[in-house]
């Protein structure tokens, strides 16, 4: 029986939420139906805007994907903010409900490079996993090395199996600094991928220029840096 499908949905195309998962620490992953549309496709790094009814309002916010091979069916991982609008109504969701997308949108997403690094500051984490395990299946863990940084680490089984499977992963604190770890990971690689926030994102590119990487990283910038406490 499909639940709440009216409370969710107003706008968008529906989806159904096919799964849900804790991840971490106020962090969940959520499995979708993939849109009936023909050829819809997503791919590792794109980003779907999502929404569902909040209240007497709609509203929509946008998250990257987390899966290596979305197919029938797509992940996003959403860290939730208990004082924000929309996460904590998606952390709520049960599996049969109703969500709105719209997308997939953007440009730094995995194209098959062969040998990639992927930095990832706080929520950078979902694009993260959903590239680096593609890698792995495609061209060999090896390939692979993620560098990360949160306080409040999630996706550490996936990010774990990685590591056993022969990946490089790096989990720094939030207040790290990043240029040594980018030393030492970017090496020869074909493609670097950051996603982080305006902060996460600075820091990278700084760490990249000065590690002398001289391709051009594939960046998501998710805008401005959230408000800590105090």
């Amino acid at each position: 029986m499909l639940r709440r499908r009216q409370r969710y949905c107003m706008e968008g195309t529906e989806v159904m939420v096919e799964d849900m998962l804790d991840v971490g620490s106020e962090t969940v992953a959520i499995e979708l139906s993939k849109p009936e549309a023909d050829g819809w496709e997503i791919t590792p790094g794109q980003f779907v805007q999502v929404g569902a009814s909040v209240g007497d309002s709609f509203v929509a916010r946008h998250y990257t994907v987390s899966s290596p091979y979305p197919d029938g069916s797509f992940e996003i991982t959403v860290g939730v903010d208990p004082e924000g609008e929309l996460s904590p109504v998606l952390a709520d969701l049960d599996e049969g409900d109703y969500v709105s997308v719209d997308g997939p949108f953007g440009r730094a997403y995995y194209e098959d490079e062969e040998d990639v690094v992927v930095l990832a500051g706080g929520p950078g984490v979902g694009p993260a996993v959903g590239i680096g395990e593609r890698v792995a299946v495609e061209h060999g863990a090896e390939n692979v090395a993620v560098v990360y940084k949160d306080d409040k680490p999630a996706h550490a089984e996936r990010l774990g199996t990685l590591d056993d499977e022969g990946a490089t992963v790096e989990i720094l604190e939030a207040d790290s600094p990043l240029g040594t770890a980018v030393a030492d990971t970017v090496g020869e690689a074909s493609q670097v991928f950051v996603y982080g926030f305006n902060g996460f994102v600075k820091e990278a590119t700084e760490a990249l220029e000065k590690a002398g990487y001289d391709g051009e990283p594939k960046v998501e910038n998710f805008g401005p840096d959230p408000p800590t406490d105090g």
